[in-house]
């Protein structure tokens, strides 16, 4: 089973939204939160059923990512085995 990856902009306020959309998506494997010098600030490895309470620290690392950084890169790496969803919304939007 192969994977890709995928690059979409956003905005720091739409960040956490589109953070918990990706995390309900099936072939989503790992996101990787990047700022405006392609430096990684987090990697999220998503493993099936990983979601709730362990996902709790995430959420507040995000929360400060976003408060801190105006344009951000998300990295989605996705399986191939499944049909790819739309992008997220408001990706490549900037607020």
């Amino acid at each position: 089973m192969g994977t890709y990856t995928e690059e979409h902009s956003i905005s720091g306020d739409k960040l956490v939204a589109t953070i918990k959309e990706l995390i309900h998506e099936t072939n989503v494997r790992h996101i990787i939160i990047k700022n405006e010098r392609d430096e990684t600030l987090i990697e999220i490895p998503l493993a099936v059923g990983v979601v709730g309470v362990l996902l709790l620290p995430v959420w507040a690392a995000l929360g400060a990512i976003a408060g801190l950084a105006a344009n951000l890169k998300i990295v989605i790496v996705r399986d191939d085995a499944a049909t790819p969803p739309p992008p997220p919304p408001n990706a490549g939007q900037t607020g």
